[in-house]
């Protein structure tokens, strides 16, 4: 009986380091730390098809004055929109048929934006498996985090939970790779 209830505790702490090795923590000089869960991204709005998301950065100055009236507006109208984060409630037979076959980066600007970096704040400090990446604040509001390749979630074996890009596409061929935690300093 005692072997059971060791070995449960163990297969217990070896379920948290799993977990441990697929979130991020963003930390220093913020107001509120948080924690980031890549693994429930893929019932997000905000999340962007790869394909996509380099693209639609030349796109977005093409919209119309318009268009970005009519379409706050309808944000403004329709209540769900506006909770934070937008999450699908449930995802239709054709977007479940591209969360299974897509890649998919997140944005990282709105989680920047909800830790509340502090105004003395000069950079971030990405720990990665390799080693210390350091980015301007700027480079990390405008980074993407991929989250998902082929429909799969990027996992601590292949360097994940995510791969950050630049917002300018800059880095598509080298991306950053094993990030375990951001610092704001």
């Amino acid at each position: 009986m005692k072997i059971l209830a060791i070995s449960a505790i163990l297969c217990t702490e070896q379920n948290i380091t799993e977990v441990n090795k697929m979130i991020i923590q963003i930390k220093g000089k913020v107001t509120y730390p948080i924690t980031l869960d890549p693994s429930v991204w893929i019932f997000d709005d905000r999340k962007i098809m790869f394909e996509e998301a380099f693209t639609a950065q030349e796109t977005k100055q093409e919209v119309d004055p318009a268009q970005k009236a009519a379409e706050l507006f309808n944000q403004e109208l329709y209540s769900l929109k506006s909770i934070k984060p937008p999450v699908n409630k449930s995802l239709s037979k054709p977007e479940q048929k591209k969360a299974l076959i897509h890649s998919f980066v997140m944005p990282i600007k709105d989680f920047i934006t909800t830790a509340a970096i502090e105004n003395e704040a000069k950079r971030a400090v990405l720990t990665t498996n390799e080693d210390d990446v350091i980015l301007s604040l700027d480079q990390l509001k405008e980074a993407l985090f991929l989250f998902a390749i082929d429909g799969k979630q990027i996992d601590a074996e292949n360097d994940g939970p995510v791969y950050l890009y630049f917002g300018d596409g800059s880095n598509q061929s080298a991306p950053i790779t094993g990030i375990k935690e951001i610092t704001i300093e």
